[in-house]
């Protein structure tokens, strides 16, 4: 009994924790709901008024009034549409080459690769601005979506950890059938490594939506602007009427809601996977 009593205290304890963990992850997300919601006097109101009288609903509706909402979030999914498709093409293509293919200075050139994570990005963005500018690329959205199909090392290292997972028999059974490397990679192994892939797509899609240093440097017309900095670069439209920005940042985010609803079975049955293994 004393045991039960013990397991059951501990539980109890734990799911007090989580609670309270939970409810302080969520307070940020309420308090910018409820911001949104409120008047300008309301949200500018001393000692501030944390629940608006009324729910201005009306908020979201005039923040497609006040700039171009829909063009910048047109912008943003085409950006990340292409930098989710080239990041799961090319680091899986990569990392199936260091996981199964045999070439000269294999190990030193993966090895070179994860050195490269360690280099901030800020530290590159100006050799890059030079790149794009001698390519005439400069106030275009290929910048921003052109990197993520030339294989990123985070990418490259988790798909080559997936594809160095999945037993050798399946190579072998897929050499007699006639299959050639890029026929294994594209037919038998791609679909065993759907959890990486999500993975992969989750953490790209989060970055490009999110992104803002990359379209702040390269995209100078407004109707380039991706949702990010299309949000910012309103802001002086938005004095006196603060409460439709933050309306307009919310908004923002449900795009991220649904694709990591969507892939959250396959993102969390990679790290169940990854710890069984």
């Amino acid at each position: 009994m004393k045991k039960e009593r013990k397991f059951f205290s501990a539980k109890a304890l734990g799911y007090f924790i989580i609670t309270i963990s939970a409810l302080i992850m969520v307070m940020p997300f309420v308090t910018a709901l409820f911001n949104s919601l409120k008047t300008y006097a309301e949200f500018t109101a001393v000692p501030p008024i944390w629940i608006p009288e009324v729910f201005q609903w009306s908020n979201y509706a005039e923040v497609f009034k006040l700039g171009n909402f829909l063009d910048y979030t047109a912008n943003s999914f085409l950006v990340t549409f292409l930098s989710v498709l080239g990041a799961l093409l090319s680091c899986s293509m990569v990392g199936f080459a260091f996981a199964r293919l045999e070439f000269p200075w294999k190990n030193i050139l993966f090895v070179m690769v994860l050195g490269t994570m360690m280099i901030p990005p800020v530290v590159i963005i100006i050799p890059h601005f030079m790149i794009f500018k001698q390519m005439n690329l400069l106030d275009t959205l290929t910048p921003l979506w052109l990197l993520e199909c030339l294989a990123q090392p985070f990418g490259i290292f988790l798909m080559r950890q997936a594809f160095l997972s999945i037993p050798k028999e399946y190579e072998e059974s897929a050499k007699l059938d006639g299959c050639n490397p890029f026929q294994t990679y594209w037919r038998i192994f791609m679909p065993m490594v759907r959890p990486s892939l999500a993975t992969v797509a989750i953490f790209t899609f989060m970055t490009k939506w999110n992104e803002i240093l990359a379209p702040s440097i390269y995209l100078t017309s407004n109707e380039k602007f991706t949702l990010p900095i299309g949000i910012l670069s309103l802001s002086g439209q938005w004095f006196g009427n603060e409460q439709y920005m933050v309306a307009a940042a919310l908004m923002s985010l449900i795009p991220i809601l649904i694709v990591f609803l969507f892939a959250e079975r396959y993102f969390v049955s990679n790290f169940t996977n990854s710890g069984i293994k």
